[in-house]
């Protein structure tokens, strides 16, 4: 499949893609400045579809144990190009004070970025299109956008696909929240403030973009909802 990119974040990630060298991402066979040759995934199975067919835990563990092979650590420096998560907040911090909730989610972004932990290159872009079965080699990701931050940030885009009626099944974020923290090994208030601060961040970008972020806002909701119970809950 060969890929030629145009936007900033898209050469960031051919970029990324060739550092990853086909450990948790597709194989790279050759590329050259903002062009990419990449494997072809070899089954048409999706895991997409495998959460709307009820089988959302599977899809979930493969997502998680994707970005786990992503995230570790390797013996060659990252591409120096690549920004801080917080450059992505700013969209959030701009646009903060024309809605309440996109308001409260700001907050938590901005006590996430002031603690930071665990930071690693992230993917940036994560979720049930992103990552394609190639047969023998297994699940492995594609289109990444290239950012360091808190690891925790790469699981929170999970929480909106792939899309808000599966994501939104009653009893499923609940349920979601519990197997991703498990299986990722994330504290899971942590966990909910980053869904939080990456809900209300996709909400803006879709503002920004004269979109309605309704599915974005439910996420937010909903996460602000259970992050609020968390907190009145009886340690």
């Amino acid at each position: 499949m060969l890929k030629i990119a145009s936007a900033p974040e898209e050469i960031r990630g051919v970029t990324l893609m060739t550092w990853w060298n086909g450990d948790g991402a597709a194989e790279v066979l050759a590329h050259a400045g903002s062009a990419i040759l990449l494997a072809r995934a070899s089954s048409n199975e999706s895991l997409a579809e495998m959460s709307r067919r009820g089988d959302d835990d599977k899809a979930l563990t493969i997502l998680c144990r994707t970005l786990t092979a992503l995230h570790r650590p390797r013996y060659v420096p990252p591409p120096s190009n690549l920004p801080r998560l917080g450059e992505w907040f700013r969209d959030l911090t701009r646009l903060a004070s024309t809605d309440s909730l996109l308001a409260r989610g700001s907050a938590v972004a901005d006590d996430l970025l002031v603690s930071s932990r665990d930071e690693v290159v992230l993917h940036g872009d994560m979720h049930h299109e992103n990552v394609l079965c190639f047969g023998n080699r297994g699940w492995l990701a594609i289109d990444p956008k290239g950012i360091i931050g808190e690891r925790g940030y790469d699981y929170a885009n999970i929480f909106r696909n792939p899309d808000c009626h599966t994501a939104l099944a009653p009893g499923r974020f609940d349920a979601r929240v519990e197997h991703v923290s498990v299986e990722a090994h994330l504290d899971p208030d942590r966990l909910l403030r980053w869904i939080i601060a990456h809900a209300a961040l996709s909400s803006a970008w879709s503002m920004e973009d004269g979109r309605r972020p309704d599915g974005s806002l439910t996420v937010l909701e909903v996460a602000l909802n259970k992050l609020a119970t968390s907190e009145h809950r009886p340690r």
